[in-house]
């Protein structure tokens, strides 16, 4: 395989979260500081000890859909559909002009929690006892990928990913994986999730998970913070274009960054806390370092899991430090003004990271005021930062001890000059092959040589 087989890059991008629908939106509001918490609307938590949460406001799915579809989708799922429309859009890739080699991948938490919760009450206090027909489908974890294949004319491989809050980095990972099998050229990667339920929010609060600031929700997740006591339940929906080089040079496509490399690990620990030393969370940003082939000094900034939970954040922290040492880059978490996406965050805040690097701009930690001695580092506290950066790293950790790490690299016109020329290289080299293999060979190794300078080596993506 040639050059442009081995770098993989994003061409769209799309998102539905607490500070508004779009990327533009979500990127405008958060380099504003913007908070998307406030009162839960949707239902009655009157009698629950936390009442706050980010939301999806003024969101109508049949501005988006035919009511068909509205009908047969639950919430995490609309919102993932959304965002996947939005990036579709920006990248220009037309699945059905080659759909046996674009897939899908979602990734998502909890998927239909909500609806499952809703319709158990519904069904509880029904005298009939009959639940609609269109219920089962609705809450199928896998039906999010399958009505993304069915509006979008998709027909390559479709798989859900459901690693808890991790599921949004490890869904681009396994979009990784497909392309490096080859059995897609494009892969479509989504997440949604939708915990809106009294249910969900009366166990995490007996747990002891959420922040408790009712009065103040704007102020309630505090990552990172001396004063934090909790994350704040979020929901939304996020969306990207992976593709190879080759496929998006193909239909003249222009990159938004290069995806340089991903990992994933488990902590083998305890089915909610992290390691203590962050353990597992430092290895896998090292596994997403070495993919990349960079050393950790290549780092620009690091999007933080950061949840605003005071042994979460502790432990990133430690295990940045690990992984980073004395040379730490700039660090921040966006969940101060989303609260927690779940199964969305992963791939919003990759979001972010591309966006960073585009407009040499840092989102901020808001409600980052009083330092707290073990969370020590550069959090980017309450305003946004310019910086010209290269590469970032998201950061997304769940329960179970889930770690994901995703760098993403600036994408240069110059490199893509090379990357055209590495084309029209593979596919003259090809024609040779027969006549002349040495000559080949070495031509190669001369042009892997030059990318390797670039930055481009063969283990870039």
């Amino acid at each position: 395989m040639g050059v442009l087989d081995d770098a993989l890059v994003i061409t769209g991008m799309g998102c539905v979260t607490p500070l508004g629908i779009g990327v533009a939106r979500y990127w405008e509001e958060l380099l504003a500081g913007s908070c998307g918490i406030g009162p839960i609307t949707r239902f009655d938590a009157s009698k629950l000890p936390v009442r706050i949460a980010a939301e999806i406001r003024d969101f109508d799915p049949e501005s988006y859909f035919e009511k068909s579809v509205v009908r047969g989708t639950s919430l995490f799922m609309q919102f993932g559909l959304v965002a996947a429309k939005e990036a579709l859009a920006m990248s220009g890739l037309e699945p059905a002009s080659s759909p046996e080699r674009v897939g899908i991948v979602f990734g998502t938490a909890l998927s239909a929690i909500a609806e499952i919760s809703q319709t158990g009450q519904h069904y509880l206090e029904s005298k009939t006892k009959k639940i609609q027909p269109h219920f089962i489908p609705s809450v199928c974890n896998n039906m999010g990928a399958a009505q993304a294949s069915i509006l979008f004319g998709i027909k390559g491989p479709s798989l859900t990913v459901q690693t808890a809050c991790s599921a949004g980095g490890d869904a681009i990972m396994v979009a990784v994986m497909l392309i490096r099998s080859h059995l897609c050229d494009a892969v479509l990667v989504l997440g949604g999730d939708s915990l809106d339920c009294d249910i969900a929010i009366s166990s995490l609060a007996q747990a002891k998970a959420l922040s408790r600031a009712n009065e103040t929700p704007e102020k309630a997740s505090r990552p990172f913070d001396a004063l934090r006591d909790g994350f704040v339940v979020g929901e939304g929906g996020g969306a990207l274009v992976l593709e190879t080089a080759r496929s998006a040079l193909s239909r003249s496509a222009k990159p938004l960054a290069y995806l340089a490399g991903c990992g994933n690990t488990c902590d083998g620990y305890h089915i909610t806390a992290p390691h203590p030393e962050g353990e597992g969370a430092a290895r896998c940003m090292r596994h997403a370092l070495a993919m990349a082939g960079i050393e950790p000094s290549a780092i620009g900034y690091i999007n933080a899991h950061g949840t605003s939970t005071v042994l979460g954040d502790i432990a990133e922290t430690k295990a940045v430090k690990r992984v980073f040492g004395e040379h730490v880059p700039p660090m921040s978490s966006t969940k101060g003004a989303t609260g927690h996406l779940l199964g969305a965050g992963g791939i919003t805040e990759v979001i972010a990271c591309v966006q960073s690097i585009r407009a040499g701009m840092l989102p901020p930690t808001i409600n980052y005021e009083v330092p707290d001695p073990e969370c020590d580092l550069d959090y980017i506290p309450v305003q946004a930062r310019k910086a010209s950066i290269t590469y970032a790293m998201s950061n997304a950790l769940g329960f179970g001890g889930q770690n994901s790490s995703v760098i993403v690299k600036r994408y240069e016109s110059a490199e893509w000059r090379l990357c055209l020329f590495a084309c029209v290289g593979d596919i003259f080299f090809e024609h040779m092959l027969r006549e002349n293999p040495r000559l080949l060979a070495w031509v190669y190794r001369v042009l892997n040589d030059i990318l390797w300078r670039k930055g481009w080596s063969s283990h870039m993506m």
